[in-house]
């Protein structure tokens, strides 16, 4: 065991990674979007917005883009907190400059912490592959057994798996990342789709997640829409939608709306999160793709969205 570890996760899916090796009791700082394990929230936050994440989805992507176009991130480090809390081990991330604070950003303030600076541990997830990488990478630094976790979580994969080729026929799915404007799922999203029993149509493996238009929306005529816009919950998610309805009545005009089979799920809690919930993520596409009857998750994690009764 690495002694007297004083660990600070800058990104919510690292600190769900911590904590399926059992290394939550070590955590000391999280960033402002870390929210699980619940027993999370009461450590200090070490990161802040530059934006305003209750705007709509049209004005937020607006202000991203300013901000990275000004070289600006969109998340600062808060160093004060982190001087405080003299952390030995910052877990943070080098996959997505939108998803939490820079690579840079972190580097630099390590640069300004005094005396003995932090051992920087950077995750780079794409694909279910890299998720497993990266637990690894994570037990290693703190002598955790990964095993365990990994074996779990690959079984829960294959149980989906052999679930999905059962299917007569698999549905051709449409994975919406944000709405206003609309984004396909890319990164491990496309893995998850393949493995529930589906066809996904929008976004590569392992590649960031595209802008699409309604064109190709609407020529790719799915036949399963779901959508789990990135920091959204279910019912954020269902608002957004509600509004986005109003300014594209294309919506109604794709077979998936018109067959009922338009659905929302909790996409800050799943899916956006490459950790160990990217196996419940595809467990809810399971539930979504191949209905039994019976749900293992709650309605705050993905619910139909009925547009025509």
């Amino acid at each position: 065991m690495v002694a007297s570890c004083r660990i600070v996760s800058l990104l919510p899916s690292a600190t769900e990674i911590l904590d399926c090796l059992g290394l939550t009791p070590d955590v000391v700082g999280r960033s402002h979007e870390c929210d699980y394990p619940p027993e999370i929230g009461d450590r200090p936050v070490c990161t802040a917005a530059r934006l305003d994440s209750e705007c709509p989805s049209g004005e937020i992507d607006q202000e991203v883009l300013a901000l990275l176009q000004g070289a600006l991130g969109i998340y600062e480090v808060k160093l004060d907190v982190l001087q405080a809390l003299q952390p030995t081990h910052i877990v943070t991330q080098d996959q997505c400059d939108v998803c939490a604070v820079t690579l840079a950003d972190v580097q630099k303030a390590i640069a300004q912490l005094s005396d003995h600076p932090p051992q920087l541990i950077s995750l780079q997830p794409n694909t279910l592959a890299d998720v497993y990488q990266d637990i690894r990478r994570v037990a290693q630094q703190f002598n955790r057994d990964p095993q365990p976790v990994l074996q779990d979580l690959q079984q829960r994969v294959q149980a989906c798996q052999k679930r999905g080729k059962t299917l007569a026929k698999r549905p051709r799915v449409a994975a919406i990342e944000w709405i206003d404007p609309l984004m396909g799922g890319g990164n491990w999203l496309p893995e998850l789709i393949e493995l529930a029993g589906g066809d996904n149509i929008l976004g590569k493996p392992g590649k960031h997640s595209p802008y699409i238009s309604w064109e190709t929306l609407l020529a790719s005529d799915p036949d399963v829409v779901v959508v789990m816009p990135c920091g959204f919950d279910l019912e954020r998610t269902r608002q957004e939608m509600l509004a986005d309805l109003e300014l594209h009545p294309e919506w109604k005009q794709l077979r998936a709306v018109q067959n009922d089979q338009l659905f929302i799920c909790d996409g800050n809690a799943y899916f956006n999160r490459p950790g160990p919930r990217l196996m419940d993520s595809l467990e809810i596409l399971t539930e979504i793709l191949q209905p039994t009857g019976d749900r293992l998750y709650p309605k705050t994690a993905w619910q139909k969205l009925s547009l025509f009764k």
